[in-house]
This record gives C-alpha cells, structure tokens and sequence, in this order.
C-alpha cells in the first residue's frame, strides 16, 4: 500500500485547520459593552460653600444646644453623648457631601482637616458611650471639645459664622415682644431699648367710717332733753281756789 507522500499531509492539514477557524468564527453577533458616563459635580464657589455650610451648622447647633441645655435625667448620660455624637457626625458628613469649592486654597485644607478630626474624636465618644464605658467616655468629651473649638477657628478662618458660633438655642426674633434670656434690656423693632414694665400698686380701697348714733343714756352720755312743761291748772295769781 502507497503511503501519503508529505505533500498531501500538509494539504489535509490546511484543509482541517480552515474548517476549524470557520467553525469558531460562525458565532452570533457581539455586543458591545459600554461603560456609563458618570457627570462629576459641579463645585461651588466659596460664598456658595459658606452659605451651605453655615445652613447646615446652624441646625445642628441649634439641635445639639436644646440637647444639652435641657434639664433631664438624660444629662450628661451615655445616651445624650451618644445623641450629641450623632449630630456632629451628620454634621461633618454634610458638609464634605459639598465638596471643596473651586478656590481650594489653604484654608479650606487647614478647615477640612479639622473637620475630620472633629469626626474622628466624636465616632470615638459615640463608641464609648455605646460601651457605658464612663472612663472612655470623660476622654473622649475632652478630645472632643478641644477639637470642636479646632473646627469652630479654622472654620471662622474662612469665613463661616454660624460654624464658628458655640451651640446653642434658636435666636428669639427681634420684635417679638419675649424678654431676651439672662438679660434686662430688649432691643425692639427699632433697635432702642423698651422700657421696664413696672406694675403699678394696687389702690387703696377708702372703707367708710360707720356713724356712731348719740348716747341717750347712761352717767357719761350726752346733755338729755328738758321734759316738757305741764299746763297749769290753777288761776294765774296761783292762789287757793274755793271751798
């Protein structure tokens, strides 16, 4: 029997080997994968940052002074810790939610910087004070409260106020006829001072003196009445009648 001779080994090759890419090349169509744009944030200027910002330390501020200003058996509890540890911690996620602002000069760095420290300190008071651990927790208030007067500077620095301001209750409206707290004076409408109320006393009622009836009687009393004269019965010389 005649072997294949090496020429036709090498046709049944190529033969075999174009079947075989035309099998794997007979697939369905293809589809493409597209990878979705995503549209970053436009960033705000620096007014637009402070506004935003202080809008948003003005709420927690007032939250976190009605918190502490309140007279309960809460006070300075782990619970009431753990409260106060939450607004802040909102507060700072807010406010890096805004972004840095397109002048991202060094302030802004020097202020973000004393945001997350101020986060940091207070995730530690709230983990504390989840434990009841009242060690911890002293230490944590002191950390705390020195790196929440960090953030009020830096953030007076660039310009906030209400994230620079002390926590505290909702302002009183100007006018609104409330006496201001811990204060005497009350700057009205038109910015004088309003004059201290004083109640006037009460009149004093005038009770008439009762009328004394004069005596009629007695050693002491008053001068009596002469009787009155009997008619006379006799003559007008007062002799002795007849008989």
């Amino acid at each position: 029997m005649r072997r294949p001779g090496h020429k036709t080994i090498l046709l049944l090759l190529a033969a075999l080997t174009a079947l075989v890419v035309a099998g794997c090349g007979g697939g369905g169509d293809e589809t493409e994968t597209t990878t979705p744009t995503v549209e970053e944030p436009v960033a705000l200027t620096k007014d637009e940052l402070i506004e935003q910002g202080d809008g948003i330390c003005a709420e927690v501020n007032a939250a976190v002074g009605a918190l502490t200003s309140s007279v309960s058996e809460e006070a300075g509890s782990p619970e009431q810790s753990e409260k106060v540890a939450n607004l802040y911690l909102g507060m700072v996620e807010r406010l890096q939610d805004l972004g840095a602002p397109e002048e991202n000069d060094t302030d802004f760095m020097q202020f973000s910087e004393a945001t997350e420290q101020l986060a940091k300190v207070e995730g530690e008071l709230k983990l504390a004070a989840e434990r009841e651990d009242v060690a911890a927790m002293e230490e944590a208030s002191q950390e705390a409260s020195a790196a929440l007067e960090e953030f009020q500077s830096q953030a007076e620095l660039y310009g906030f106020e209400d994230c620079s301001e002390e926590p505290g209750a909702l302002p009183t409206p100007a006018g609104s006829g409330e006496a201001a707290p811990g204060g005497e004076e009350f700057e009205g409408e038109e910015g004088g001072v309003e004059p201290e109320y004083v109640e006037p006393a009460p009149e004093e009622e005038i009770v008439p003196e009762e009328e004394v009836a004069p005596e009629t009687g007695g050693a002491g009393g008053g001068v009596e009445e002469a009787p009155a004269p009997e008619p006379e019965t006799g003559g007008s010389s007062g002799g002795v009648g007849p008989g």
